[in-house]
């Protein structure tokens, strides 16, 4: 479309054309004479005018129409405009430290000065080169190992746990690269169930990237393992594949001697509030490893220690065992079988599979019982308090019908067995095996059987055996509880198999410590 200035001239008479055309006389000026360098003046004339015209240009930039860029392409051209603006093409600011462009500036400054040479600088490039980027693959580790010694499964900062034993020895072997090797995180380790001072495991998986395109890869993390800690195997798995997450449940094992299930003795009357809080006696004489450091405890002689030993479970105490660790299956609320819980809480809801007995087994002059719970997940302490408590109720012949009772919102203590029975025995992944059946190996323990048992039997039932036929721990755990029977308040352990009032936990009540310090595994 013509613009009305054209319309204008077009519709203009042919007069008025001529008269347009007509030039105009233009006066005479004086012409200034030229000279090859210009003033003063006129060099800051022209300054001036590039810098008006160019202040002239910039809001014809700044209002550019950026609505047709999105995202950071729009900020980046607002970004470059007030960039521009800024330093006027100049940096202002060193480089950070660290940078490229930092290093290359510092090393060309040595250079310059001296200090290094041109070959020393191509050696230090050299050095600082990657080592050549080996491909990771996301499998499970299977694998067990004796707790003894160690502070747990998980990586703890200052302490001495499974996962840190294995990770460095995986670095040595070759498995992770040396680039990786200062942070577990960046290979994504992952356990399936996390056991706690003491405890051990006849199978636990691990999942984690991990370089497998080498030559007997399990054989090298194991030569760099102590002899306590072993690699069964390895499955290639989905790459999203964690083996805490996709765990449906875990079975655990407890050994138990059958001697702990003896009546207890007559115990004295509960002491006056008044003579509960007299100071405890330390004691002097205690034996190396023992943990009966207070007088009130008695320590069985090597005598009476055989006279336990000696003993054999009979078919109704046995019945009675059985019966009490059957209440434990089912969907219960546990939260005074762990600590600092209360009954409100959703997670103290736990699903037993199943609780079972073994038949009594010799070993070494003393009867042992196999507990084998299978759970989907458990708590802080939750299976050394289950195993606890129906020890103190078989043994004070206090009715199995306070077991519900302590399902209910009343909060007792329960002290907690000794860790040392205690071993994971393997976790189940039934629903992941179902899922990758057509692209991946199952992840089962049966091709590593004889492995895992021979394994256990050395590592991890052996241990057990000698220290409890050395320190009695056992033995010790309940003469701990018979000598501070009113301070760990267990007067629900009655004939009536009810919970008193004066049994129930108050807010602000305070409990002596529990036996040890060792905690439950947890997952």
């Amino acid at each position: 479309m013509s613009s009305p200035q054209e319309n204008d001239i077009t519709m203009a008479t042919p007069q008025a054309k001529v008269e347009a055309e007509t030039p105009v006389p233009v006066p005479a000026v004086s012409t200034p004479e030229i000279t090859d360098t210009p003033t003063a003046t006129e060099t800051a004339e022209a300054t001036e005018s590039t810098e008006s015209a160019a202040k002239r240009m910039r809001p014809k930039i700044e209002k550019e129409d950026t609505s047709s860029y999105i995202g950071q392409k729009r900020s980046k051209v607002r970004g470059n405009i007030r960039g521009a603006d800024k330093y006027k093409g100049k940096r202002t600011d060193g480089w950070a430290a660290g940078t490229r462009n930092a290093e290359d500036a510092a090393k060309a400054a040595a250079l310059a000065s001296g200090e290094i040479t041109a070959e020393q600088t191509s050696t230090a490039d050299n050095d600082e080169e990657k080592e050549a980027r080996i491909p990771k693959r996301k499998v499970a580790l299977l694998m067990g190992y004796c707790g003894t010694g160690y502070q747990g499964m998980q990586v703890n900062p200052g302490a001495k746990t499974i996962e840190g034993d294995l990770f460095k020895a995986m670095v040595e072997a070759g498995a992770v690269s040396k680039d990786n090797a200062d942070d577990i995180k960046k290979v994504s380790m992952m356990r399936s169930a996390r056991t706690d001072k003491g405890v051990h495991a006849a199978g636990n998986v691990v999942s984690l990237k991990m370089i497998v395109d080498m030559d007997d890869v399990i054989g090298k993390i194991n030569a760099a393992l102590p002899e306590q800690i072993r690699l069964f195997g390895y499955v290639r798995t989905l790459n999203s594949f964690n083996a805490k997450v996709l765990c449906d449940s875990r079975v655990y094992e407890y050994l138990l001697p059958t001697y702990v299930f003896l009546p207890r003795p007559p115990m004295a009357e509960p002491l006056a509030s008044t003579q509960e809080e007299t100071s405890t006696t330390i004691r002097t004489d205690l034996p190396g490893g023992s943990m009966a450091w207070d007088e009130n405890v008695h320590i069985s002689t090597p005598e009476e220690m055989v006279a336990k030993r000696s003993y054999r479970i009979d078919e109704a105490t046995l019945a009675k065992v059985r019966e009490g660790f059957a209440a434990y299956v089912g969907t219960k609320n546990f939260h005074n079988f762990t600590i600092g819980k209360n009954f409100k809480e959703k997670t103290c809801q736990r699903f037993m599979m199943s609780f079972t007995v073994s038949d009594p087994k010799m070993i070494q002059g003393t009867e042992w019982l196999s507990l084998k719970v299978h759970g989907q997940s458990f708590m802080l302490h939750q299976i050394r308090k289950m195993v606890s408590l129906i020890v103190m109720l078989v043994r004070t012949d206090t009715p199995l019908k306070l077991i519900p009772e302590t399902f209910k919102a009343n909060k007792i203590n329960i002290p907690k067995a000794p860790s040392l029975g205690l071993l994971l025995e393997r976790p189940v992944f039934d629903t992941y095996n179902r899922k990758v059946k057509d692209s991946h190996s199952p992840l089962d323990f049966t091709p590593y059987s004889e492995t895992m048992e021979a394994f256990k039997a050395k590592y991890i039932y052996e241990g057990i055996i000698k220290e409890e036929l050395e320190f009695n721990r056992f033995d010790e755990f309940l003469q701990i509880l018979d000598g501070h029977a009113h301070k760990y308040n267990l007067r629900y352990l009655n004939s009536e198999g009810i919970i008193p009032e004066e049994a129930i936990i108050k807010r602000g009540d305070t409990l002596v410590a529990e036996s040890d310090a060792e905690s439950d595994a947890s997952s």
